[in-house]
C-alpha cells in the first residue's frame, strides 16, 4: 500500500477513534504518522517533525493563558454580568451578539482565525455565566468569524481573490463574500434553534436583576492589556499567540495572577489533539493523499451536479487541510480545467462552491477554528463532548454545503 493510501486510511482511523474512543488523538495521530513516515515514505525524522504547525501551536497556548489570566482573575465574569445587562438582561440575544461581533472584526481584516481568537475565549466565559450552551457560543462565533473571513478587505479574502484571478475569474469580490456570509448566516440561524436558543427564549435566564459590583484595580488593569491587545492584532497585524505571551507576562510580572493558576488554564490536551492531528494532515499532503480526492472528484462530478460535488469534497478535505493555505490555492485556479474535464458547467458558480464548501466546516476542531473555539471552553465544560459535538457538526456540513451550493449557489452568480 503506497504512503498516500496508507496515510489517508490513518486520517480515517483516527477520526473513528475520536468519537468512540477515550484516547487522545493527537497522541494516536503521531503514533500513526511516524511509521508511514519514516519507513512507508522514507522520511527522516527531521522531516516528519517539521510539519509539527508551530505557529498553530504558539497561538493556542499564548491566547489560552492570557485568557486564561482574566478568567481566573474575574475579569471575564464582571464582563459578563455587563453584557447582559447591555442585553436587557436578555441572554438570549447574545448568542446573535457574538456572530455579529466575530463578523464584524473578521471581515475588517484580520479573518477568523484572529477573529476566533480574539473572541471565542471572552464569548465563552460571558455566555457561560449567562446560561448560553458551551456549544451554540462556539458555533456562533466560529460562522460569525468564517461569515465575514472573504470580505475584499480582509486576509483570506485577498488570497481568495487572487486565487479566482488565476482562475480568469477577477472582479467577483462581493458575489464572493454575499455567498458565504448567506451560508454561514443560514446554518447559524439552525443552530440557534437546535442546540440552546429556543430554550433561552423561553427560560428569559438573565441573572443581571442586580448591579455587579465595581471592577477591582486588577480587573481595570486586565482590561486595559487586554484591549491593547485586541488592537494590536486587528490594527497593527500582530501576531495573536506570540502577542499574547506578552500580554499575558505582563498581567502575571504585575500580579493580576500568580503563575501556578495561570499556567493551570492552558488545555493541554486540547493542544495536543489538534497539533497532533496537525502532523498527521501534514503527512497526508505531503506524499499525495490529497491527489487521491481530485482525481475520485473528476470522476464522480457530472456538469449538473459540479457546485454541490465540489463544495462536498473541498468541505471533506478543508475539515482536516487548511482552507485558506491549502484548498483555494489548490482548487480555485483549477476550475477552468475541471469544466473543461466535465464538458460543461458554470466557473464562476464552481469557484463560489468551493468558496462556501470549504469555509462551512471549519467549525470542525481538526481546524484552527474549531480548535480555537474549544480551548477557549469554560471551566467545567467536558472538552470531549465538546470536541465530538463539533466533529459532528463540521461533517455534517460537508453536506448541508453541498446541498447550499447545488441549490443556491446560482443566485449569488448573476
Amino acid at each position: 500500500m503506497s504512503p498516500a493510501v496508507l496515510s489517508l486510511v490513518a486520517l480515517v482511523m483516527v477520526m473513528g477513534f475520536s468519537l468512540t474512543a477515550r484516547i487522545n488523538i493527537g497522541i494516536l495521530a503521531v503514533g500513526l504518522a511516524w511509521p508511514i513516515a519514516m519507513f512507508a515514505a522514507g522520511w527522516k525524522a527531521e522531516a516528519l517533525m517539521a510539519v509539527f504547525p508551530s505557529s498553530l501551536f504558539l497561538t493556542l497556548v499564548g491566547v489560552t493563558l492570557l485568557f486564561g489570566v482574566v478568567q481566573r482573575n474575574g475579569t471575564l465574569g464582571a464582563l459578563a454580568q455587563r453584557a447582559v445587562q447591555l442585553c436587557g438582561g436578555r441572554a438570549v440575544l447574545l448568542p446573535g451578539v457574538f456572530f455579529v461581533l466575530a463578523g464584524i472584526i473578521s471581515s475588517l481584516g484580520p479573518g477568523a482565525i484572529a477573529s476566533t481568537a480574539l473572541i471565542a475565549p471572552l464569548a465563552m466565559g460571558i455566555g457561560h455565566r449567562a446560561g448560553v450552551p458551551a456549544f451554540l457560543t462556539a458555533l456562533m462565533v466560529s460562522n460569525g468569524g468564517n461569515a465575514g473571513n472573504l470580505s475584499p478587505i480582509s486576509s483570506v479574502g485577498l488570497i481568495v481573490q487572487a486565487q479566482m484571478h488565476k482562475a480568469g475569474l477577477p472582479q467577483h469580490d462581493w458575489q464572493v463574500f454575499a455567498a458565504n456570509f448567506a451560508a454561514h448566516t443560514v446554518v447559524s440561524i439552525g443552530a440557534f434553534f437546535l442546540f440552546g436558543g429556543l430554550a433561552l427564549w423561553r427560560a428569559e435566564r438573565a441573572g443581571a436583576e442586580a448591579a455587579p459590583p465595581p471592577l477591582s484595580g486588577r480587573q481595570w488593569f486586565s482590561l486595559g492589556v487586554l484591549a491593547l491587545w485586541v488592537i494590536g492584532v486587528v490594527g497593527f497585524k500582530l501576531h495573536p499567540g506570540l502577542s499574547a505571551f506578552a500580554a499575558a507576562s505582563l498581567l502575571i510580572v504585575a500580579g493580576a495572577l500568580e503563575d501556578p493558576p495561570a499556567f493551570a488554564t492552558i488545555p493541554w490536551s486540547v493542544i495536543v489533539t489538534v497539533c497532533g492531528v496537525s502532523v498527521l494532515i501534514g503527512v497526508l499532503e505531503k506524499t499525495g493523499g490529497m491527489d487521491i480526492f481530485t482525481t475520485l472528484l473528476a470522476k464522480v462530478a457530472t456538469p449538473a451536479t459540479a457546485n454541490g460535488a465540489m463544495a462536498f469534497f473541498t468541505g471533506i478535505i478543508s475539515t482536516y487541510s487548511s482552507t485558506s493555505g491549502v484548498v483555494y490555492p489548490a482548487f480555485l485556479p483549477a476550475v477552468p480545467g475541471f469544466i473543461e474535464k466535465l464538458g460543461g458547467g458554470d466557473a464562476l458558480q464552481v469557484a463560489l462552491s468551493i468558496n462556501v464548501g470549504a469555509a462551512i466546516v471549519d467549525v470542525s476542531p481538526l481546524s484552527t477554528i474549531g480548535a480555537l473555539a474549544i480551548a477557549a471552553r469554560p471551566e467545567g465544560e467536558d472538552e470531549r463532548v465538546l470536541f465530538r459535538r463539533m466533529l459532528i457538526w463540521g461533517l455534517s456540513m460537508t453536506v448541508v454545503g453541498a446541498l447550499f451550493c447545488q441549490l443556491f449557489i446560482r443566485f449569488f452568480a448573476t
